[in-house]
């Protein structure tokens, strides 16, 4: 099973680059496929009050699945929230990882620095491999856009 098999059905489950799985919230049972094909850590970008389905971090735990929590709040867009993701991110560099929220909206945002800076990505061809993978807040994109002009980027 490859590792974009393994999330099918999360809401827009994507694989933007061959190690980086995003999506919105993925199941238990999409974890565990997930976990089968390789994946070894979970960067989760919801806050902790969001409704969920499931305990993620004890569903992860019981899989031997790293599980970071890196909250992404509107009205909260900060230099400090985007600089937590992009560790994290870029910490599990290279190994099969997923990148979720709970619609992958906030994922699309958080990543644009990482598609520009670290990928040396375009800035159009970073916003348009965000928006395939599930942004569509302008405040989300302008955050990340200029999260990247003011560190190197773009």
């Amino acid at each position: 099973m490859t590792l974009l098999e393994a999330i099918k059905g999360a809401p827009n489950a994507a694989l933007p680059l061959p190690w980086l799985l995003t999506a919105g919230q993925p199941t238990a049972a999409q974890f565990t496929a997930a976990h089968a094909a390789g994946v070894r850590t979970v960067i989760d970008l919801r806050d902790p009050m969001e409704p969920r389905p499931l305990d993620e971090a004890a569903t992860l735990a019981e899989l031997g699945v790293a599980y970071i929590n890196a909250p992404v709040v509107g009205g909260a867009l900060s230099d400090q929230v985007m600089e937590r993701v992009l560790a994290a991110v870029r910490a599990h560099a290279g190994t099969p990882t997923i990148v979720h929220c709970a619609s992958a909206n906030r994922v699309g945002g958080a990543l644009l620095p990482f598609f520009i800076i670290d990928q040396g990505m375009e800035e159009q061809a970073a916003i348009d491999l965000a928006m395939a993978v599930g942004l569509r807040s302008a405040e989300l994109m302008e955050w990340g856009l200029e999260y990247a002009r003011r560190h190197g980027g773009a």
